[in-house]
């Protein structure tokens, strides 16, 4: 059993040792719709769309396509977004028997964590031997389903404008009283003032 970040109600998908480094693609896709997240991981393999890449960018070229995002850098990790669109597939035939509409799902949470390295090694000049390691990583997906806003009857509606109108014209009126009261009170006080000088 793998431990979540996040206690979900209903886990549907989590991928171990994934040999490809994956933070950016799976942060681009966070809370996206998951009709939308396919699409979107489909145009980034052929290239119509990039990842915005935010945190780890150092050296990373600029892209028009990263403007859409409020970025600059941004690029195209194909094996990425292949092995996301594969854990969405998953994710959905799993929400599939679960009984979950899956038209209404939604990436709630995506997390990428470092995996252990594997190691290979690599033949320098002078007899020298270096490292040559890859850096897979953890993935772990929580798809839930997106409540829909079911809007008030029209009835309770009109019934509340009605109450606001009444309250409204009864403030009014309380105003207009108020006001009269308030004139005559002062012709009252001038007419004393003129008697008296």
């Amino acid at each position: 059993m793998v431990r979540y970040s996040l206690d979900p109600e209903n886990p549907t998908k989590c991928e171990s040792h994934v040999r490809v480094n994956t933070r950016e693609t799976a942060q681009a896709i966070k809370g996206m719709h998951i009709r939308k997240a396919n699409k979107y991981l489909r145009d980034v393999i052929v290239k119509h769309q990039c990842v915005p890449f935010r945190r780890y960018n150092g050296g990373v070229g600029r892209c028009a396509q990263a403007k859409q995002f409020g970025w600059t850098q941004g690029r195209w990790p194909k094996k990425s977004a292949e092995f996301l669109l594969h854990m969405l597939k998953n994710a959905e035939s799993n929400a599939e028997l679960k009984g979950l509409d899956v038209d209404s799902l939604v990436i709630e949470h995506i997390q990428v964590n470092k995996a252990p390295k594997m190691r290979r090694r690599t033949y320098r000049a002078h007899g020298r031997i270096n490292p040559y390691m890859s850096s897979p990583c953890h993935i772990e997906m929580i798809l839930t389903e997106k409540e829909q806003i079911v809007p008030k009857p029209e009835e309770e509606v009109a019934q509340k404008k009605k109450i606001c109108v009444l309250l409204l014209s009864l403030v009014l009126i309380h105003t207009v009283y108020l006001k009269v009261v308030l004139i005559h009170t002062l012709y009252v006080l001038w007419y004393l003032y003129t008697l008296c000088t």
